[in-house]
């Protein structure tokens, strides 16, 4: 390991954790993602929204690739919508990440965005994608692998919302 904040069971590596504007241009590598950690408290416990991915069989950040003539922002809030059903108001920039991936050790970033909601919701509807969503208090078993380097994410990115809700 090189230094990396976390590694995942591929050897993916979450490197770096950059609280930056969200305007800010990274030269060495691309930002082909975007991601959302959408959280709302329970119980006096805060909860995170993860996404079960049918394709990488684990629980995950909603997100995913930017499309293009889309901004990050765009794509976080379509892949939220996508794959959670929760259409999100305004979303808090929390920073980008850089990752380095597979055995090609390739370099990517990805916008990481925030959300504090008043509780779960409804919408949510199974496709190919993501078979399933759930409020994680990161404690509880989950039902297959967590992606730690998400979770970790998700962590950092909750530092940057407020207790107040923003929903559509």
């Amino acid at each position: 390991m090189t230094g990396a904040m976390a590694v995942d069971e591929a050897g993916n590596e979450l490197t770096a954790f950059h609280r930056v504007a969200e305007q800010a241009m990274f030269s060495n590598a691309p930002t082909p993602l975007a991601l959302v950690a959408a959280w709302h408290r329970h119980a006096r416990l805060d909860r995170l929204l993860l996404v079960f991915n049918r394709f990488r069989d684990c629980w995950e950040l909603p997100g995913g690739l930017i499309d293009p003539g889309e901004t990050p922002r765009q794509a976080a809030v379509r892949e939220l919508r996508e794959e959670s059903g929760l259409r999100a108001g305004d979303l808090t920039f929390a920073g980008y990440a850089r990752f380095v991936l597979g055995t090609e050790r390739r370099t990517e970033y990805a916008a990481v965005y925030a959300l504090r909601v008043p509780g779960p919701h409804g919408g949510f509807m199974p496709n190919d994608e993501i078979g399933a969503i759930g409020w994680w208090d990161g404690t509880t078993p989950l039902p297959g692998r967590v992606q730690n380097l998400d979770v970790l994410l998700g962590r950092l990115a909750r530092e940057t919302i407020s207790d107040c809700y923003r929903l559509e």
